[in-house]
């Protein structure tokens, strides 16, 4: 039996590592390539040993972008600023109004209030190219084209029925007799959602606003259609990547290094509580 016991870990340790390569290998790649140059990546077969450059992370820093046709401006730290505050500010509305949304759906059941869940919850099925031309067409009209107020109100589109429908669920698993015995003591609604429920489905919260901006800072068509090059996030500030003299593989490497950076610190940060709320519910006595 400890023979077996042995093999048995032996194995599942082998079949851990094996995945975790597999996944890790991509992202160790790209690191390597971003202290790369052009000649270097290019070569084949590719090379485990060279000489590493910080040329592609200072082109990014300095915005100067020095190619075989000469030298580019790039704007990729504005672009990398616009993907923060794009991000940030739609994930503070989308919870500011989610939050409070999905409680009133676990809570307060009304009539047609599943309909309104459902229609909420399908615009994540619509593909995004079905909305583009109708919204761009409203946006022009109403003056947000090409302005941050109008990006951050189609991120809704992305982050609002997640937020809504994952946060519901966890107030729903909150058996409601707490929240009963505190409104019988004389508090109000208010003071419930505010002291109780809040609190109680904080993890639940956190999460859902984890995996909100992850999905917000990997946008890639609405902010490339809505908005121009001074207010695109990274997704699309990358493609000034692809010049005239060829594509720029060193700088491309170094610009997701940074790019998946602040995405990477805070799923780092917020572990604990992405864990604790992604199980919420799960086991249910």
């Amino acid at each position: 039996m400890e023979h077996t016991s042995l093999l048995e870990r032996f194995l599942r340790g082998a079949a851990l590592t094996l995945v975790v390569i597999f996944f890790m290998f991509p992202i160790v790649w790209i690191f390597m390539m971003s202290f790369q140059t052009n000649e270097t990546i290019l070569r084949i077969p590719p090379q485990l040993v060279f000489e590493p450059t910080l040329a592609n992370y200072t082109a990014l820093i300095t915005g100067k972008l020095t190619t075989a046709a000469g030298t580019l401006d790039i704007a990729f730290m504005r672009n990398l600023w616009n993907s923060v505050f794009l991000s940030v500010t739609s994930v503070a509305v989308a919870l500011l109004l989610g939050v409070p949304a999905a409680y009133a759906f676990a809570r307060h059941k009304f009539r047609g209030s599943e309909d309104i869940a459902f229609t909420l919850l399908s615009f994540r099925f619509a593909p995004a190219l079905l909305v583009l031309l109708p919204l761009t067409l409203y946006f022009q009209k109403l003056g947000l084209a090409n302005t941050y107020i109008g990006l951050i109100w189609v991120y809704q589109l992305i982050c609002l029925p997640l937020i809504l429908w994952i946060v519901r669920g966890y107030f729903e698993d909150i058996p409601a007799d707490i929240e009963y015995a505190y409104r019988i003591a004389g508090h109000s609604w208010f003071a419930t959602f505010r002291k109780i429920a809040l609190p109680l489905a904080g993890p639940g919260i956190a999460a859902a606003g984890l995996l909100a901006f992850i999905f917000a800072w990997n946008n890639f068509v609405f902010a490339l259609v809505l908005a121009s090059a001074d207010k695109q996030p990274v997704t699309v500030g990358a493609l000034a990547f692809i010049t005239s003299s060829g594509i720029q593989y060193g700088q491309i490497s170094a610009a997701i290094v940074l790019s998946i950076t602040p995405t990477l610190a805070l799923a780092l940060y917020a572990q604990r509580y992405l864990v604790e709320g992604l199980s919420l519910g799960a086991v249910k006595g």
